[in-house]
């Protein structure tokens, strides 16, 4: 939960680089909070209201980890446009996206390497 509320507090901020752990932390988290607030909407017949509200909530953190990640990959964040490509460009961001860290690069300091 640490991620999530990391990721929560830094939720424009496009610079620098985060670990594969950091994003996919935050992924995990978002998917069951998004199940659960689907589970109480078909519960409570509140149509989708909840999830609305949630998703438009994190859409600007969600963006800024993915575009931190793959500064972690080498990349550029404006890789993450290429989920708009139907179906190849979503498994090809993921692939970046599940990339190890590279050494020190322009967007920062390894991650890795600094915590230790």
């Amino acid at each position: 939960m640490s991620w999530y509320c990391k990721v929560l507090k830094e939720y424009v901020n496009f610079k620098g680089r985060a670990r594969r752990k950091e994003y996919w932390m935050f992924f995990l988290v978002h998917v069951i909070i998004c199940a659960l607030l689907s589970w109480i909407q078909t519960a409570a017949d509140f149509g989708v209201v909840l999830t609305t509200i949630y998703s438009l909530a994190v859409v600007l953190p969600a963006l800024a980890v993915a575009v931190r990640r793959l500064h972690d990959t080498g990349k550029s964040g404006w890789w993450v446009l290429i989920s708009f490509v139907p179906i190849v460009g979503s498994i090809i961001l993921i692939v970046f996206l599940v990339l190890d860290s590279v050494d020190d690069n322009k967007y920062g300091a390894n991650p890795k390497t600094a915590q230790i």
